[in-house]
């Protein structure tokens, strides 16, 4: 198998600081939290960022202070959200992919989340593929439910993404694809030749998945953003999540991709 490349989602728009004290907010806290994940052994820096009041944001302002700020203490690869939160504008949505970061994500679906719906027409998602390619920014497709690749697939028949391909599959969303073994074949059995994924397991999900990421020869995502407990009633920080998955690919026999290999992995290097 290629070797493990263990992004960390930091952040998120959902959790707040009430529910767990190591949510960083600030930019100077999101880098720190960066470099912790980053010794940790994750690869990517997968960002979301807060306003002063804590509250979610998409400011390009915030994202340069916050790129700033992991720039200046690790060599992690970054990637921004346009995910941003439910129902913010596409304008809103795409303020970071300006500042050219190596990779943003790309979600190619309309899909109900908890008690909302988190919505991306189709005209929407390729403008946002069509900006990520003005500013050479590599798309991760963010993908809550099956039909999503499809829609992912067909912008690539149709050219608004080239290069190579990487998934994220996020599963166990309320309203999307549930988190199991099954469910994951699915989705990796519809992928093209010589495309690449991660999987993202939400709340108790995350750790089965994980586990399933490493031996299915996937990559994995963690972190505070889609799980904010190491076990039931302990919360967790970024990096303490990073660390087990590291420490389970480790004794599974499977090598931790440094972010310079996972930039070879993902073909970032080609940009």
């Amino acid at each position: 198998m290629e070797k493990l490349i263990i992004t960390a989602a930091l952040v998120g728009a959902e959790v707040t600081r009430e529910e767990t004290p190591h949510l960083p907010v600030t930019p100077e806290e999101i880098g720190e939290a960066a470099a912790l994940a980053w010794e940790a052994g994750a690869a990517i820096a997968h960002i979301h960022v807060r306003d002063e009041a804590g509250r979610p944001s998409q400011s390009r302002e915030l994202y340069e202070a916050a790129i700033g700020e992991i720039r200046k203490r690790c060599p992690i690869i970054i990637q921004v959200s346009t995910g941003g939160a439910v129902g913010m504008s596409a304008e809103e949505r795409l303020q970071p992919v300006s500042l050219g970061p190596e990779m943003a994500t790309l979600t190619t679906g309309t899909v109900n989340f908890g008690t909302e719906v988190f919505m991306n027409p189709p005209a929407e998602i390729r403008r946002f593929a069509e900006t990520m390619k003005q500013y050479g920014v590599r798309p991760e497709f963010e993908i809550f439910d099956t039909g999503m690749i499809g829609t992912a697939l067909r912008l690539v028949r149709d050219g608004w993404v080239t290069g190579h391909l990487h998934f994220d599959f996020v599963m166990g969303v309320p309203g999307g694809m549930p988190a199991t073994a099954r469910h994951l074949l699915l989705l990796i059995d519809q992928l093209p030749a010589g495309a690449t994924w991660t999987v993202a397991g939400i709340g108790r999900h995350q750790l089965p998945m994980a586990a399933l990421g490493i031996t299915l020869g996937g990559h994995v995502r963690v972190g505070l953003e889609d799980n904010i407990y190491y076990r039931k009633g302990e919360l967790a920080t970024n990096a303490q999540l990073v660390a087990r998955v590291k420490r389970l690919a480790t004794e599974l026999e499977r090598e931790v991709a440094t972010p310079d290999e996972a930039r070879r992995l993902l073909g970032l290097e080609e940009e």
